[in-house]
């Protein structure tokens, strides 16, 4: 019988290892069972803790893991949960043997998005793994895919799906916009602001200098204190007059009395705040887009950020003002990218200039790959995923616009200092998705179509239910792209969209996107249809 090492890494939130940890406990019980019955002993690298939990909680801790571990093998990175992946990346980066990580198909905790952030963290980092995933562990897909990692250390899934980028497919006048923004890039430099690199363990977020720097990209690193003084310079006032200005427009705020575990409104005055000192500091450092960590560090000292990161996507939003009265970008999006990924920040100020010179919307925003299944939509059963990002997509997105949206209190479990979340189902339409992500040293871009799909409000509210019903939704259908194809190959646990007024205009957008990217030095691969 042949042993092999497990081990499974958690987030620095205990709060959110104690509440998980039961979801990883029957995965990792029913992950042992499938082993045996092939003739395998799967062990644990790292005992359960008297806390009553058992994933790796630090960097530290998992060299220390790490250390007592063969290096030459077989390893199961086992994931029911959102993870840090730098717990596990200098223990994966130095194993010699096999390295297969594995996530349970459910909604309930982000297991899926903990194992897309480390495969795609471990594809940047250069680290050899295979990916696998299973509802129940039972499935055909699963054990014929386990099998050939167990005899040949890995596994090769279909990517049939994916094909380079040919420039000549772009029409002409397209090809010459695009050619056009990447010499305005090249030529007059643009900025992206930093307010504290590399959230939750997000290393495959970070994109390095000498990868920005020749299309003209630069970062303004920024501390998130300076981002909390300023927002506690800015009066209650001008704060207010933001909230006003939501509640206007007919969104709605469902507050309480207990800060503790309810949505008060004198958090989502800090919030408004904090937007305000937002849009200042990216005047003040002309930054074009801007991206804060918040759920390290700040989620000690304020308010969440995601009602802000909504606010500053969306073109019509609140007014802000310099000392001199005039108002900051009116009428025009902040690209805010969310959880500082450099990756979601890059592509979004791309997609703000291109749709801007298509004239299409030009509102973004990142979502994770939480989870999916499929649903009979016109007749024809279809997988439909479910993209939900943690706290704020911009309203433009969502059914109703701001009326259609709503703000209710983050979590308490990863969220101490609650804040509001900027909430809605998001409208069906086209959609164009990428991900820019880094492999080999350099920039890469996926990139395809999709629509977003209504779906009963029943089933709509079930699937908000079986994740998080605070966060934000897309009910969205990849086109030539399944469920498995996607898992295979998407190299991160963000993906980011963007709407077109029609399917024409979403198949241009896409090509000319395309045609952006590649100018810029970007290799475009197109997936699915």
């Amino acid at each position: 019988m042949t042993q092999i090492q497990l081990v499974a890494s958690g987030d620095l939130r205990e709060s959110a290892n104690l509440t998980c940890w039961p979801a990883q406990a029957a995965m990792e019980a029913r992950l042992t069972e499938v082993l045996a019955a092939m003739g395998h002993e799967l062990v644990r690298a790292h005992p359960v803790k008297p806390a009553g939990h058992g994933f790796i909680a630090s960097q530290r801790e998992g060299m220390d893991v790490f250390a007592t571990i063969d290096p030459n093998a077989p390893l199961i990175v086992a994931e029911a949960v959102w993870q840090y992946s730098h717990h596990l990346l200098a223990g994966l980066f130095a194993h010699r043997g096999p390295i297969l990580t594995v996530a349970n198909w459910a909604g309930q905790w982000p297991g899926l998005v903990g194992l897309l952030n480390l495969n795609g963290s471990l594809t940047k980092a250069g680290v050899k793994f295979s990916t696998l995933w299973s509802e129940d562990f039972s499935d055909d897909f699963f054990l014929s895919g386990l099998k050939e990692w167990l005899k040949t250390g890995k596994i090769e899934h279909d990517m049939a799906h994916v094909r380079s980028f040919d420039p000549a497919a772009v029409p002409l006048h397209d090809a010459a916009i695009a050619k056009a923004i990447a010499a305005e890039i090249h030529t007059r430099k643009l900025i992206l602001g930093v307010f504290d690199e590399g959230c939750m363990g997000m290393y495959n977020a970070i994109i390095p200098d000498e990868l920005l720097m020749p299309m003209g990209i630069y970062k303004e690193r920024l501390s998130q204190s300076a981002l909390y003084f300023a927002s506690r310079q800015v009066p209650e006032a001008e704060a207010r007059a933001a909230y006003d200005w939501m509640l206007a427009k007919g969104m709605t705020f469902h507050l309480g009395q207990d800060p503790a575990t309810e949505l008060t409104e004198a958090q989502v005055i800090d919030q408004c705040r904090m937007y305000v000192a937002a849009v200042r500091l990216a005047d003040t450092f002309g930054c074009e887009a801007i991206g804060i960590q918040y759920q390290q560090g700040l989620k000690d000292l304020c308010p969440a950020s995601d009602l802000v990161e909504g606010m500053l996507n969306n073109a019509d939003r609140p007014p802000v003002t310099r000392a001199d009265g005039s108002v900051i970008r009116a009428g025009e999006a902040i690209v805010h990218f969310n959880e500082v990924d450099e990756c979601a920040g890059l592509d979004g100020v791309l997609i703000n200039r291109l749709h801007t010179a298509l004239g299409q919307p030009v509102e973004t925003t990142l979502h994770d790959l939480r989870w999916g299944e499929d649903f009979a939509l016109d007749g024809q059963r279809e997988f439909v995923w479910l993209f939900e990002i943690s706290g704020a997509a911009p309203p433009a997105h969502h059914v109703g616009g701001w009326a259609g949206s709503d703000s209710v209190r983050q979590p308490p479990m990863y969220f101490p200092s609650g804040g509001g979340t900027l909430r809605g189902v998001a409208r069906p339409g086209d959609i164009v998705w990428s991900r820019i992500f880094v492999e080999g040293g350099a920039l890469h871009m996926d990139l395809g179509r999709g629509r977003a799909v209504a779906l009963p409000e029943a089933e709509s509210n079930r699937r908000a239910e079986a994740t998080s019903p605070q966060w934000p939704m897309m009910h969205a259908v990849l086109n030539g792209v399944s469920r498995d194809a996607m898992m295979a190959r998407h190299r991160a646990n963000h993906i980011q969209l963007v709407y077109a007024d029609s399917a024409a205009a979403a198949d241009r957008a896409m090509l000319a996107k395309a045609a952006l990217a590649d100018a810029l030095g970007i290799k475009v691969h197109l997936c699915g249809v």
